[in-house]
């Protein structure tokens, strides 16, 4: 027997001889977990199940339920069904698969290729994928210089991702090898193939779906829901990207290098500005909107939205008021409590839905109303002598979390009422196998500005994050379809500018702190980008409510 290390794994230390693998051991421990192990943490730091143990350390594992675990298990299965899918087409039918945005629980890809796309085909694919499965075939890491990664994807036809490289400043790249298929991915992958046993795929619109569990069970394969009206909002924007000569980072790294960064932002500003112009003139059509209400996740720009909204309704005679729903919260002592014993101001009772619901209709019948200001330092509403009665060309822009949910707004008419809901769709993927979760950018944007205007840290931020995810998928993601217009308020550029604000805020982050492994992976991510000088951006920009200079009372 060799020299042996103390390994502690769930308050549990057991010795270990050096070398042996984190896969091994977690083997060992794979009953103390519900769901399937997909990384191990050692001593604070991800580590994939092939590596070894070599020192004494303390080991917790990662599972599907978790977010990074879910993560990696999406990686793996893009390997795993682009190693099936160019098995069962061949290499040279294929131009590219790129994997482009997710809906719900799948994640919508499309083929270019000579071979057209059939269910037929979907299902020889399919049968692929579950031979892999079964086989549990190991997925094998190399490391090689970045060279030689821009000249095998060169060879591979992968031109995004040769594109992506040149801009890389580390020598070295990780390279994935599944039963001769090799890819490079932005994170770490499973042991093997024989954990990927949840999938299926199926034709939609011109592509196909990937269709995965949700982080929340695992371990069931649910039904998918068609979302049309986000699905065409994120294709549109995929063209307008295409269109542009934009859709990975390589290609914007490519636009900022040769100086072409000033106009892509008045381009991209242009394009925002005539979608919101658009909508200003669909609300105008209908002369029976009273009420425009504005919903949409954590960090989608609401506010700016609102205000370049109000000043687009001015040019059609209109007079645009804001209204934020925030400012009908109920006082602090009486707001709901989540799980952990905190106050819970994302669900809908933490509004006063009555008072709001009274002060709507009063100004839909013409009367005079005192709106209310919430005291966010006391906890509790004030009136402060902002009185509004409606004239014939006034209209109610009202932003807030809860807009597209009727049970807000139950006493006013439907036909009164115009629905938006915004959020920021990411249209850069990072490149043809590798797309960027809008979640990110949301984060990293949140991250910026609440450091900026309330002292708030990278840690802190990243800390809450999950609590206002889900608070999104309970009471924001399940009305989404029922808005009368969508607005994605991500700029095909904004990350190359957040990247000078974000990167010292996530260096700042403690190795020891729990919050490090999101940094850490948060900065690898960035380090893709060119940055941007943010005296570029216009000051009526969408991103300027997160890094500062807006005009707007932000």
């Amino acid at each position: 027997m060799g020299e042996m290390v103390k390994v502690e794994i769930n308050g549990v230390v057991k010795e270990y001889e050096v070398g042996t693998t984190l896969l091994s051991i977690s083997k060992e421990h794979e009953d103390e977990y519900e769901y399937d192990i997909m990384l191990a943490c050692v001593n604070n730091k991800l580590r994939e199940l092939f590596k070894t143990v070599k020192k004494d350390c303390t080991v917790s594992f990662v599972t599907t339920k978790d977010d990074v675990g879910h993560k990696t298990y999406v990686r793996g299965m893009t390997l795993l069904m682009l190693k099936a899918m160019y098995q069962v087409i061949g290499k040279e039918n294929i131009e590219r698969v790129c994997v482009e945005y997710s809906i719900g629980n799948a994640y919508y890809c499309d083929l270019v290729s000579d071979v057209i796309l059939t269910e037929e085909l979907l299902e020889q694919v399919k049968a692929r994928m579950t031979m892999l499965v079964e086989a549990d075939l190991p997925i094998n890491k190399m490391s090689i210089n970045t060279d030689e990664a821009m000249d095998l994807f060169f060879r591979y036809g992968m031109y995004d991702k040769h594109k992506l490289f040149k801009y890389r400043r580390v020598s070295k790249a990780n390279i994935y090898n599944l039963d001769g298929f090799e890819d490079y991915y932005y994170g770490y992958m499973p042991a093997s193939t024989g954990i990927l046993k949840y999938f299926d795929l199926k034709l939609y619109d011109d592509g196909f779906l990937m269709i995965l569990p949700y982080k929340s069970a695992p371990t069931r394969l649910t039904e998918f829901l068609p979302r049309p009206k986000l699905f065409q909002t994120m294709k549109d924007s995929n063209e307008w990207g295409t269109a542009m000569g934009i859709d990975t980072v390589g290609a914007l790294n490519d636009e900022i290098a040769s100086g072409g960064a000033n106009e892509l932002i008045l381009v991209q500003e242009a394009f925002q500005e005539k979608k919101i112009a658009e909508i200003a003139e669909q609300i105008c059509k209908s002369s029976d909107k009273k009420f425009v209400m504005i919903a949409g996740p954590s960090s989608s720009g609401k506010t700016t939205f609102s205000h370049r909204l109000s000043i687009q309704l001015r040019t059609f005679g209109l007079k645009p008021h804001p209204i934020a729903i925030d400012n009908y919260f109920v006082n602090r002592e009486n707001t709901p409590l989540d799980e952990d014993g905190s106050y819970n101001y994302e669900c809908l009772e933490a509004i006063d839905i009555e008072q709001f619901n009274k002060d709507m209709t009063e100004l839909l019948e013409g009367k005079t109303v005192e709106l209310p200001t919430y005291n966010f330092k006391a906890g509790r509403r004030e009136y402060k002598g902002n009185y509004k009665r409606l004239g014939p060309d006034d209209i109610l822009v009202i932003e807030g979390i809860h807009g597209l949910n009727d049970k807000l707004s139950h006493s006013l008419p439907k036909e009164s009422k115009f629905k938006i809901y915004i959020s920021a769709l990411t249209q850069l993927n990072i490149d043809e196998h590798n797309r960027i979760p809008t979640t990110d950018g949301r984060l990293i944007r949140r991250m910026v500005r609440d450091a900026r205007t309330r002292g708030t840290s990278a840690a802190e931020t990243i800390a809450m994050w999950s609590s206002v995810r889900r608070g999104e998928e309970t009471y924001i993601f399940p009305f989404q379809e029922e808005a009368d217009a969508m607005f994605n308020s991500a700029l095909i550029y904004e990350l190359a500018v957040l990247k000078t604000s974000a990167e010292p805020l996530l260096f700042g982050i403690p190795k020891e702190a729990p919050e490090y492994i999101e940094a850490k992976r948060l900065l690898k991510f960035l380090d893709y980008f060119v940055g941007i000088n943010t005296e570029e951006v216009p000051k009526n920009s969408i991103i300027r409510e997160f890094i500062g200079g807006s005009c707007f009372n932000v």
